[in-house]
C-alpha cells in the first residue's frame, strides 16, 4: 500500500529551522505560526515563496506573522476541523524563560506559551507531537510541581498521549555544534505499542550520518567553516545594506571541501548572503588577537583572563577549530573566530547551525537598546533556531513511525524542485 505524505504544523516556527528539517525528512507543512515579523519574513522567503513550496496553507489563516496564543484562542473551530488531516504538531516554545543563561522567570509570558501550544494539540489531536527546547526545560520549576518537562508530560497524558522526553546533543547528528536540546515526543496512547521513539532516534543515528556521507565523529568548527574566509583586509561596501566600512567573508572555491561543506553548499551556486562581519576598532582587534594567542579555545574566557584583558563582557568564547562549537547564541560577539581576530558573520553561525548556504535571512543584523528585548534580527533568528539537520534526523524517525502505522494515502504531494535533492520528498523509496 502506498503511503501518504505526512503533514505537520510548526508552532513558534522562528526563521524555519525545524520546518526545513521536517520538510527534508519528507513532511509537508500545513501552516507555521511565528509572531516576529522579521523571523516570519525569513521563513516566508525560504519556505513559502521560495522553490521548496512544501506547504498547504489553510484559507482561514492569512500568510503572515501570528501569535500562537491568539491562534489558540480565536480559531478553535478551524483547528478542530484539522483532526485527521495533520500528522504532527511540532515546535519549541520560546526558550528564554527556561534557559539557564537567563533569569528563568516562571512568570515570563514566554514560559506560559507552553500552555497555548498544548491547547492547540488538544484541538487538533494529531497522532504525533514534538516539543523541542533548551536543556533547562527539565529543571525549570513549574507552578504545579516538578519541572516544565514534568508538567508537559502530565498534560499530554491527560490529553490521551504517551510521552517520552530526554536531552540530545545536536553534534551527535552531524551538526557542528554541541547544543544540548530537550526533545519530547508524544504519540496517541497505544498507537505505537512497545516502541520508544527516543530509543529509535538514537538507534537511527548511524544510518542518518551514513546517508549524509558523514562519519561517526562530530563535525568540527574548521570542517564547517574553513571554506569561508575574509574578503581581504580592507573595508568593503556591504553587499546588502550599502554601508561602507564592513568587512565580509566569502565562499572560496579553491580549497578542498569537507563533506559537511559540500552538504551546506548544495543548491547554492553563487556567493551566499549574510556574510557581513561587524566593524571592530583597532583596540578591539588587538584584544581579540591577544585572546587568540593566550586563551584556551572552546571554553568561555575565564574571570582571570577577563581581568587581565580588561574585558567587562562575561560571555566570550574563542572557538576551537578541532571541536564542535558551543551552543550558538543570539549575539554576534559571543564567539571569536578560531584563527581570525574578529567575531562571526551570520552566515558562519548559520553554518554551525546546519542551515544550507541557499537559505537567506531577512531583517536587520542586530538590534540594541530597549528593542533588544523584543526584536528578532538575523543573529537572533539564527541563535534561536532548531538546527535543521537535527530536525531532519527527528523527522526521518517520525515519518518511519507513521509509515509503520500504514496510514492511508492522501493525494497532496507537492512538487519540489530537483536542485534540493534530499530536501525533496523521500517517501516513495523508503
Amino acid at each position: 500500500m502506498a503511503l501518504k505524505v505526512p503533514t505537520f504544523i510548526d508552532l513558534f516556527a522562528g526563521c524555519g529551522g525545524l520546518s526545513l528539517g521536517l520538510i527534508r525528512a519528507g513532511f509537508v507543512c500545513n501552516f507555521a505560526v511565528e509572531a516576529h515579523a522579521d523571523a516570519f519574513s525569513t521563513y516566508r522567503a525560504n519556505l513559502i515563496d521560495g522553490e521548496i513550496r512544501a506547504h498547504s496553507w489553510p484559507d482561514w489563516l492569512e500568510v503572515g506573522p501570528h501569535d500562537v496564543v491568539a491562534i489558540a484562542r480565536d480559531h478553535k473551530a478551524h483547528l478542530a476541523s484539522l483532526r485527521g488531516a495533520v500528522d504532527l504538531i511540532a515546535g519549541g516554545p520560546p526558550c528564554q524563560g527556561f534557559s539557564t543563561n537567563g533569569r528563568r522567570n516562571p512568570d515570563d509570558p514566554r514560559s506560559r506559551m507552553v500552555d497555548a501550544y498544548l491547547d492547540i494539540v488538544e484541538l487538533v489531536q494529531p497522532p504525533l507531537v514534538l516539543i523541542e527546547n533548551v536543556r533547562g526545560f527539565t529543571s525549570m520549576p513549574h507552578a504545579d510541581g516538578g519541572s516544565y518537562s514534568d508538567a508537559v508530560k502530565r498534560r499530554l497524558g491527560a490529553l490521551g498521549y504517551d510521552a517520552w522526553a530526554d536531552v540530545f546533543l545536536a553534534s551527535d547528528f552531524g551538526v557542528p555544534q554541541r547544543r544540548p536540546r530537550y526533545i519530547c515526543i508524544a504519540a496517541r496512547k497505544g498507537s505505537i505499542p512497545g516502541i520508544n521513539p527516543l530509543a529509535r532516534l538514537r538507534a537511527s543515528r548511524l544510518r542518518f550520518l551514513r546517508e549524509k556521507g558523514l562519519g561517526i565523529e562530530p563535525v568540527t568548527t574548521r570542517e564547517a567553516l574553513s571554506d569561508l574566509a575574509l574578503d581581504g583586509q580592507q573595508p568593503i561596501a556591504d553587499r546588502e545594506w550599502g554601508h561602507l566600512g564592513f568587512g565580509a567573508v566569502s565562499r572560496h572555491d579553491d580549497r578542498t571541501l569537507t563533506q559537511y561543506q559540500q552538504i551546506m553548499r548544495a543548491g547554492c551556486n553563487g556567493q551566499p548572503s549574510d556574510c557581513r562581519i561587524p566593524r571592530h576598532s583597532a583596540s578591539t582587534r588587538s584584544r581579540m588577537r591577544e585572546i587568540l594567542d593566550t586563551c584556551r579555545a572552546g571554553r568561555n574566557i575565564t574571570p582571570t583572563d577577563r581581568k587581565r584583558l580588561g574585558m567587562g563582557k562575561r560571555t566570550t568564547t574563542l572557538l576551537d577549530a578541532d571541536a564542535p562549537s558551543p551552543t550558538v547564541t543570539t549575539l554576534p560577539d559571543d564567539f571569536i573566530h578560531y584563527s581570525d581576530a574578529r567575531t562571526m558573520s551570520v552566515r558562519e553561525l548559520a553554518r554551525l547551525q546546519s542551515f544550507p548556504d541557499w537559505f537567506s535571512f531577512r531583517g536587520p543584523y542586530t538590534s540594541g537598546g530597549p528593542r533588544r528585548q523584543v526584536a528578532c534580527p538575523r543573529y537572533t533568528q539564527v541563535g534561536n533556531a532548531v538546527p535543521p539537520m537535527l530536525a531532519e534526523a527527528i523527522g526521518d524517525m517520525l515519518r518511519r513511525l507513521l509509515r509503520d502505522q500504514q496510514v492511508p494515502e492522501r493525494a497532496d504531494i507537492p512538487v519540489v524542485r530537483e536542485k534540493f535533492g534530499a530536501i525533496a520528498l523521500k517517501v516513495a523509496a523508503s
